[in-house]
């Protein structure tokens, strides 16, 4: 493994007497600015340097690093959009609720693409959405690849921004694995972000956003300055370096991939991802690997998704398919595409429900489970029975409140 700037200035100091944060007094790696570190709010040293040799091999003209996840970076790139005079932005209703949420902060209108799924699947836009959506926005902002392993036409949204001179943004939240090759967001787009952490070995929370040119990289520096901690924590930040040295694992790549096949995944572009339906089964077949010691990265009530990266084991992966045998046989898919319907209610007297009460009603705010993050039923969709047992049965979700969901009791 080759050692990063940061690490070799961390396993470089000398032991000392403590009279910094933070209030540990244990010194070791998790540090303060001192004398021989740097600075993360204004980097001048060995966090500059690291983050220079990064943009390279990115292909970025400039690169931050973050201890805050990749929202700080999408909050950051679309201040970029706004302190550039940009407004409206064209974008995936399923994008990340980071970036409809940066763009309520700053004010910037969201142009949504159609609400697309397939077989209970997010589809990415197609070309003709993106022309269109793009009509009516300054800037396109696509999420590639997403959480369920799919892309946009990458080649095209490029082609696209360019002949009408308009920004493009990349989450690539998901595809850090990806800088090896051509899919990679930062060979398309004009800002994007890497949420090193998902699949690069970074701790949580490593994540880097770059700007491709010097045009955007100056409002962009001002963004994270903005919206991302002014104090650093040097294990995350010499992870997140160390992360983008490491090397391509071929070997389980091409194992991931026969795995799909063998196990009856969906068939989809990311071999980080492997998804399998399991539909009403998915709770029981999540509950079965769990006992023996096996967790799955989510579970969201029809799909169950085995995230890898890199530093997968191959025997792990053994170990997971003879569980998968003692499972139920995944479910065919329905090759049903379902476009969600919303209606545009403002003013109306709003109320909580348990879900199972609230069928039929008008969703009043987003809601679903997390991971993935995506809502189940959006912002004026009806409630319908399906996405009210998916809520009751997960887990983790987002948008309730003590477990009921934000309806509209009266409408305007």
């Amino acid at each position: 493994m080759i050692r990063g700037k940061i690490a070799t200035m961390l396993c470089g100091q000398k032991k000392h007497v403590s009279f910094h944060t933070p209030g540990h007094k244990k010194r070791g790696a998790d540090i303060t600015e001192l004398s021989y570190s740097d600075n993360l709010f204004s980097p001048h040293g060995v966090i500059r340097a690291a983050e220079e040799e990064t943009a390279e091999r990115l292909g970025a003209y400039r690169t931050f690093f973050l201890t805050d996840g990749s929202t700080a970076g999408v909050h950051a790139m679309l201040y970029a959009l706004k302190a550039r005079g940009k407004k409206r932005v064209a974008l995936s209703p399923y994008s990340h609720p980071s970036v409809s949420g940066g763009c309520k902060l700053l004010d910037l209108e969201c142009v949504y693409f159609p609400a697309r799924a397939y077989d209970g699947i997010p589809r990415q836009p197609s070309r003709e959405e993106m022309e269109e959506a793009l009509k009516n926005a300054d800037a396109l902002f696509l999420t590639s690849p997403d959480y369920y392993g799919y892309f946009p036409d990458l080649a095209f949204a490029r082609e696209l921004t360019l002949k009408e001179n308009k920004p493009l943004l990349i989450d690539g939240a998901h595809g850090s694995h990806l800088h090896f090759t051509d899919r990679h967001a930062g060979r398309y787009a004009d800002m994007w972000v890497d949420g090193a952490h998902k699949s690069l070995p970074a701790l949580t929370q490593g994540a880097a956003v770059s700007a491709k040119s010097g045009a955007w990289a100056d409002p962009l520096g001002e963004g994270v300055r903005l919206f991302h901690t002014s104090s650093p924590s040097y294990p995350i930040l010499a992870s997140v370096e160390e992360a983008f040295l490491y090397p391509r694992n071929a070997a389980i790549e091409a194992e991931a991939e026969a795995f799909k096949e063998r196990v009856g995944a969906v068939n989809n572009e990311d071999w980080t991802k492997i998804l399998i339906r399991y539909g009403g089964n998915a709770k029981a077949v999540e509950q079965f690997l769990e006992e023996r010691g096996v967790y799955p990265e989510f579970n969201d009530g029809n799909y169950i998704m085995f995230y890898l990266s890199p530093c997968t084991r191959g025997k792990d992966l053994k170990k997971l398919s003879r569980l998968l045998k003692g499972c139920p046989a995944p479910e065919e898919g329905s090759a049903e595409e379902r476009v969600s319907k919303t209606v545009n209610v403002s003013g109306g007297a709003v109320g909580y429900l348990p879900p199972k009460d609230a069928v039929g009603k008008i969703c009043a705010a987003d809601a679903g489970i997390f991971p993935p993050s995506l809502p189940v039923v959006r912002k004026g969709e009806t409630v319908s029975e399906e996405a009210a047992a998916r809520l009751e049965n997960a887990v983790h979700i987002f948008g309730l409140a003590d477990g009921k969901i934000a309806v509209y009791t009266e409408q305007k």
